[in-house]
């Protein structure tokens, strides 16, 4: 009767959401390459004398990955109207990592306090 029905959709106009060009899926594209390629250089040709800064490097590598693959193809940027979204997947990833870590830990001292030593010699006659 007397209501005003609005056609025009303020949420959702063309200039909301960014969902990325064609030169901005590119360099996603070259940057996640070079974040491939790098490591895998990295273990093909030895890896460093010390193998926790070769693997911490590794995984230095892989959550760089992660967030250019956030950024560049997911569009998860820290904008007012996505903000509960970036929000929201930091909290689940701290989730994970804290679970991730809590397991292994776990997991570690479960295998050297509660597994019995091991007579390598013993085993090495059956393997002939």
């Amino acid at each position: 009767m007397g209501a005003h029905h609005d056609t025009h959709d303020h949420g959702h106009s063309a200039g909301s959401h960014d969902h990325g060009s064609h030169a901005s899926y590119i360099k996603g594209f070259i940057l996640s390459v070079i974040l491939t390629a790098l490591p895998f250089g990295l273990v093909m040709a030895g890896g460093f004398e010390n193998r926790l800064l070769t693997v911490a490097l590794i995984v230095g590598f892989a959550v760089v990955q992660i967030l250019i693959h956030m950024v560049y193809f997911l569009h998860m940027t820290a904008k007012h109207e996505e903000g509960w979204t970036l929000m929201s997947t930091l909290f689940t990833l701290i989730v994970v990592v804290i679970m991730l870590a809590g397991s292994i830990w776990v997991m570690y001292h479960m295998n050297t306090n509660m597994m019995p030593k091991m007579n390598h010699e013993a085993l090495q006659g059956f393997g002939s």
